[in-house]
C-alpha cells in the first residue's frame, strides 16, 4: 500500500489527512479531488485483505501541513464523486506521537512564537497578520514583575494560516503548534492580561496537603520504570495533566531506551500534581513508576519566588483537580468533565458524555472492527469508550484474538466513533478502528446477531 517511506508520514507534522469516504470513491478520484490544494505525496485506500475491496477509509498525504489544513477545511462535507455521500475529512494522527489529539480547530489555529522581549501585543499582530486573519495575540508576562518572558501565542481563525505562519515566518520565532488550551492551562497563557484575582476564587480546602519545602519541586520531571514503555505510552499518560511542554525518552547511542524520560510542564502547578499522581503509580498494572523532580535551572531561592510557587501550585490543583483520587485510582484527566475521578479509563482523546446504550434487540446498522495492540481491552472499558458516540449495541470481543466488534444501530453514530478513536490510546493500548465488513445477510435484510 504505502509507497514512501513510513518514517515520512509524518514529516512534516499534520501533513497526512484521515477521510471517511465511500466504499465506491476510488483512489483517483480521491487524487483528483484533493491535489487541486497542493503536492499529493500518496493516497492510500484501506482495503479488506480478503476482498481488497475499499473500507471507505482513506489517507492523503500532502507535502506541507498548510496544504493539508487547507484540504480539510474545503473538502470536509463535499461530495468527490457522484452518488457517493460527503466526505468527512480530517488531519490525521501522527503515527509516533499521540501529541495532536482530535483535529479541532482549537488545536490546530493557535501557535506558540519567541520574540523580543521588547514586542507588544501589537507588535506581535502587525508581524503575523500577513499570513491570516488573527482573533487575538498574547503575550505571556511574569505575574509578578508584568515583564514580557519573550513568549508569546498568536490565535488565526484557520488551521491553514497558522499552519502557513509555521512554514514561512522568520526562524527565529520558532514558531509551532500550541497545546490545546484547557481550563486549566488557560490562567497560565493569558498571563499577560489575567490578575492574580483569577485564582483567588478557588475552594481551598480540596486539596491534599504536601510539602513544599524550598527547592523540591521544579517544572521539571524524571520517570523511571523497569518495564519497557514506549515514548507513546509516556506521553500519553504524562499528557493526562494539562501544560505539558516536552517529554522524551532516554535512549543510549544504539537508540536503546534507559528506562528513563524527562518530562516538562508549563507551569508548577502541574508538575506537581504529576509527581504527587504518578510517583508510584502502576503502568502497566505491576509496574510501579518512580517519578522526581529535577533541576530545570530556575531561580527559586527568593521568598517571593517560593510564596508564589506555592500559590500556583495549590491553586491550580485545588481548582482544577478538585481534589481528585487518590494514587491507587486512576486520574481524572483535565477536560473530562464527565468522568467520574473512579474512571478506569486513561486516554490521550477528549470523550464526550457516555451515552445510554441501544436497546439489544436494535438492528445493526454500522460494525466497527477494532485491531488492539498490545492486547485487547476489558469489553466494559469497550464499552465505557465507544457508548459516548451514541447508539452503540454491544461490544463483541473475538476470543483468542487481539480483535474486536462494536455494534452500532446508527451509522452516524459508528463514523464518529471511528474518526475520533481510529489510532487512539485507551489504558495503554493503541486501537485501530475501521469499518467492518458488511453482513453477508445483508442483502436478505437479516442483521448479524454477532
Amino acid at each position: 500500500i504505502f509507497n514512501m517511506n513510513r518514517q515520512n508520514l509524518d514529516d512534516p507534522p499534520n501533513s497526512r489527512l484521515f477521510v471517511v469516504t465511500s466504499r465506491a470513491v476510488t483512489e483517483d478520484a480521491l487524487r483528483d479531488g484533493f491535489s487541486v490544494f497542493g503536492e499529493v505525496q500518496g493516497v492510500w485506500v484501506v482495503k479488506d485483505k480478503q476482498t481488497k475491496e475499499s473500507k471507505g477509509i482513506c489517507y492523503v498525504k500532502f507535502a506541507k501541513s498548510s496544504q493539508a489544513c487547507l484540504a480539510m477545511e474545503e473538502m470536509h462535507g463535499k461530495v468527490l464523486s457522484e452518488g457517493t455521500k460527503p466526505v468527512k475529512v480530517f488531519i490525521a494522527q501522527s503515527r509516533s506521537s499521540t501529541r495532536h489529539r482530535d483535529v479541532e480547530d482549537e488545536e490546530l489555529t493557535r501557535i506558540f512564537v519567541m520574540i523580543p522581549k521588547t514586542f507588544s501585543e501589537e507588535d506581535l499582530k502587525d508581524t503575523f497578520k500577513e499570513y491570516g486573519d488573527i482573533e487575538y495575540c498574547v503575550i505571556i508576562k511574569n505575574k509578578f514583575t508584568g515583564e514580557s518572558k519573550g513568549l508569546g501565542y498568536v490565535r488565526y481563525y484557520k488551521p491553514s494560516q497558522a499552519a502557513i505562519a509555521i512554514e514561512n515566518c522568520d526562524k527565529t520565532y520558532r514558531a509551532i503548534l500550541a497545546e490545546p488550551r484547557t481550563k486549566a492551562t488557560a490562567p497560565e497563557d493569558y498571563s499577560g492580561g489575567a490578575s492574580r484575582g483569577d485564582y483567588a476564587g478557588a475552594d481551598q480546602g480540596n486539596y491534599q496537603a504536601m510539602d513544599y519545602r524550598s527547592g523540591d519541586f521544579t517544572r521539571c520531571l524524571m520517570m523511571s520504570t523497569r518495564a519497557a514503555l514506549t515514548q507513546e505510552q509516556i506521553f500519553a499518560l504524562f499528557d493526562l495533566i494539562p501544560g505539558m511542554e516536552y517529554c522524551e525518552l532516554q535512549r543510549d547511542a544504539y537508540g536503546m531506551s534507559k528506562g528513563h524520560a524527562l518530562i516538562r510542564y508549563s507551569n508548577l502547578g502541574s508538575a506537581v500534581y504529576a509527581k504527587e499522581k504518578l510517583n508510584g503509580f502502576e503502568f502497566p498494572p505491576g509496574n510501579r513508576l518512580v517519578v522526581n523532580f529535577v533541576d530545570d535551572g530556575e531561580d527559586r531561592s527568593s521568598p517571593v519566588g517560593r510564596m508564589a510557587m506555592q500559590f500556583v501550585a495549590t491553586q491550580m490543583m485545588s481548582s482544577v483537580w478538585n481534589g481528585g483520587p487518590s494514587t491507587s485510582q486512576v486520574m481524572k484527566p483535565p477536560g473530562f468533565s464527565n468522568v467520574s475521578p473512579m474512571s478506569r479509563v486513561q486516554t490521550d482523546v477528549s470523550l464526550p458524555p457516555p451515552k445510554k446504550l441501544a436497546p439489544p434487540d436494535s438492528k445493526t446498522k454500522e460494525r466497527l472492527f477494532v485491531v488492539f495492540s498490545p492486547s485487547p481491552l476489558p469489553p466494559d472499558v469497550l464499552e465505557d469508550v465507544f457508548c459516548r458516540y451514541g447508539s452503540l449495541i454491544e461490544v463483541h470481543l473475538v476470543p483468542g484474538r487481539k480483535v474486536g466488534y462494536m455494534k452500532y444501530a446508527e451509522k452516524q453514530c459508528a463514523d464518529e466513533a471511528m474518526a475520533a478513536l481510529h489510532g487512539r490510546v485507551v489504558n495503554g493500548v493503541k486501537m485501530k478502528v475501521m469499518l467492518a465488513d458488511p453482513p453477508r445477510e445483508e442483502s436478505h435484510k437479516r442483521p448479524r446477531t454477532y
